[in-house]
């Protein structure tokens, strides 16, 4: 509870969703993302469920899967053997949830993992891999950006670093500390010019400031699409997909509100979806309010992590 009574003690609204969830998943025992393999989260609007016009939006927002053009390879292994992520509280974690399953330990194991293939199901499980290497990636955002600015309490004051409980020892050990990728000026301007347009609905802080797991997760996700070269273009819209999976009630009320104002979700700017107006905690309020489901109902937000 320390931490909580550290973070309690800024006055910064920046701090507040780091306070919620560290809170939260200190009453709860799991700091880290907890949707069980292969289950599906409920969507909004809830009302619709069934309907062919929900099912319909369903299949535009969530597609079988996103693959994303980056070797995953031996990252897994790399962040392991690190001690970033604990192979045994890993395996430990999912056994309690149904089972570690081969998908799981292959790519936290293995050294000759494709391309990164993310899916509903295992989207949770890519969460988490990508807040430990989010965690771990020295970069500068991490090092000179706004979670290390003294104002904010400094780095270890937030729920992507005292929320992560699967390292072997203190999370900040590896803060910034392991150069798995080394991007180059321009692939690092990339990260940087990205990072502060997207959103998470659990937060109202960009990227550039990933103070929870979402946040920290899409940073390294980023930092490996740009590594591997994928355009600006392309990165945003494998971010909205992914988000997607994350926040999957927020996306469906987004893109329901969408639809009701003449555009359809293939037809929308991932950019601008992800900005501040829609995928940030104030912004997605806006939207969610004048979203109406046949119950009567204004659509519900998201909670940042279970």
């Amino acid at each position: 509870m320390e931490i909580i009574k550290k973070i309690l003690k800024k006055t910064n609204q920046n701090l507040i969703p780091a306070v919620i969830l560290v809170a939260g998943i200190m009453i709860s025992g799991s700091l880290v993302y907890s949707a069980r393999s292969g289950e599906k989260q409920k969507t909004i609007p809830q009302g619709n469920a069934g309907s062919e016009e929900f099912a319909s939006l369903e299949k535009e927002v969530f597609p079988k899967s996103v693959t994303v053009p980056v070797e995953w390879g031996d990252f897994g292994m790399r962040m392991v053997k690190s001690g970033v992520i604990d192979e045994q509280k890993m395996e430990a974690l999912y056994e309690g949830r149904g089972g570690f399953s081969d998908e799981y330990r292959k790519l936290l194991l293995g050294d000759k993992n494709g391309q990164i293939n993310i899916t509903r199901e295992n989207a949770g499980y890519w969460l988490n891999l990508l807040w430990a290497f989010g965690l771990a990636n020295k970069n500068d955002i991490l090092e000179n950006g706004e979670m290390s600015d003294p104002k904010n309490g400094g780095a270890g004051n937030f729920a992507s670093t005292g929320g992560w409980n699967m390292a072997k020892g203190d999370a900040m050990k590896y803060y910034s500390a392991h150069p798995f990728v080394v991007l180059s000026k321009e692939q690092q301007e990339l990260v940087d010019k990205v990072s502060r347009t997207i959103y998470r609905p659990c937060c109202g802080n960009s990227v550039h400031f990933p103070d929870c797991n979402h946040g920290i997760a899409m940073l390294g996700l980023l930092e490996l699409m740009a590594f591997n070269g994928m355009s600006e273009t392309d990165i945003y819209a494998t971010a909205l997909t992914v988000n997607s999976y994350w926040f999957p009630d927020t996306y469906m009320t987004i893109a329901k509100y969408m639809k009701d104002k003449g555009t359809n979700w293939k037809d929308v700017s991932p950019k601008e979806m992800l900005g501040m107006d829609y995928s940030s905690a104030g912004g997605f309020r806006k939207i969610s309010a004048q979203v109406v489901n046949p119950t009567g109902q204004g659509a519900g937000g998201p909670s940042c992590g279970t």
